[in-house]
């Protein structure tokens, strides 16, 4: 992946409204505005539009530490596929609001059928990634009939955090959040390969926008909330109950755990197996299939886009 920072200024930092987005992207950015708690919310998304339509829709959702845009070079591919692509950034996140409310899967998956219901789409065929990965559980769980097919790719969440990780309240994490820089997130960007290259310095680029953002308290705070949400709402328990065509995808070196700065350093090996964890994951929901990327970390569409190609492809195309 050829140094995305650059890349994406050199194409779109406006939204289709006209207004200023945090960060750069190289589509138009859309907007949605939903009633949440008493407060008008603006939710971001990307809509790509294929050359030639096959009729179907791939949604991809984001993780914590990421937003729309680092899913450019698989929305290309599967735009030149045929399939409609819909990247929408979470609220909390990327070029969405960034409001102080009671963050859940539950809502931002409502939020998220609440967009496909905007732009009239029915079924989607879903690909999550790390907490996207808790989020498309969390949407095939509530809304089974619209998941053509579910796509899990190194999804966090597959144990339960609370059993294993010391519990850090939202303000404690908050003042946490609000001493990050520049070096501490590319110091935990540098966890989820098991070799860093320069070139990934363009997603730690795309991050460290928000702090020097106006509303960097806002984006610090969201930060903190969504950790909560994915601390104290496992979806692990519930993998028996999804009833859509799922894959798992996981990298063999993948050792990402929430929250691991906090266990005791002779702890921090004895969770996050991905490989492990994939396999347990796949024998709980019902006709799951696996594959293990060799050499991969927590990134497979960003550190081998051929290698993550190759496992969807053989997915869809069955």
């Amino acid at each position: 992946m050829k140094t995305l920072l650059l890349i994406a200024c050199l194409l779109c930092a406006v939204s289709a409204n006209g207004r200023k987005d945090l960060v750069p992207t190289p589509w138009p950015v859309h907007h949605i505005t939903l009633r949440l708690e008493g407060q008008q919310v603006r939710m971001a998304y990307m809509d790509v539009q294929p050359p030639k339509p096959n009729g179907q829709t791939a949604l991809l959702l984001h993780g914590k530490n990421f937003n729309g845009y680092y899913w450019r070079a698989v929305a290309v591919w599967l735009a030149g596929k045929g399939y409609r692509v819909v990247i929408p950034d979470q609220f909390g996140f990327g070029n969405s609001d960034y409001p102080a409310l009671h963050y859940s899967f539950h809502l931002l998956a409502s939020n998220t059928a609440s967009l496909l219901d905007t732009l009239h789409i029915s079924r989607v065929t879903v690909i999550g990634h790390s907490m996207g990965g808790m989020l498309a559980t969390r949407f095939a769980l509530l809304y089974p009939q619209r998941v053509a097919k579910l796509i899990l790719e190194d999804p966090i969440g597959l144990e339960d955090y609370r059993t294993i990780v010391p519990y850090t309240s939202p303000d404690a994490q908050y003042a946490k959040e609000l001493k990050a820089t520049y070096q501490s997130y590319r110091d935990y960007q540098k966890s989820y390969y098991p070799l860093w290259k320069e070139e990934y310095d363009s997603l730690v680029h795309i991050q460290a926008l928000g702090l020097s953002a106006p509303n960097f308290k806002d984006i610090a705070r969201a930060n903190a909330l969504t950790y909560a949400m994915i601390y104290e709402q496992p979806v692990c328990y519930e993998f028996d109950r999804i009833r859509v065509p799922t894959l798992l995808i996981v990298g063999s070196e993948d050792r990402t755990v929430v929250g691991k700065a906090l266990l005791p350093e002779g702890e921090r090996d004895k969770w996050g197996n991905y490989p492990e964890l994939g396999r347990k994951t796949a024998g709980a929901i019902p006709g799951a299939q696996l594959r293990v990327l060799d050499g991969i970390g927590h990134i497979p569409h960003i550190q081998d886009l051929a290698a993550f190609r190759g496992a969807v492809e053989a997915f869809l195309g069955e």
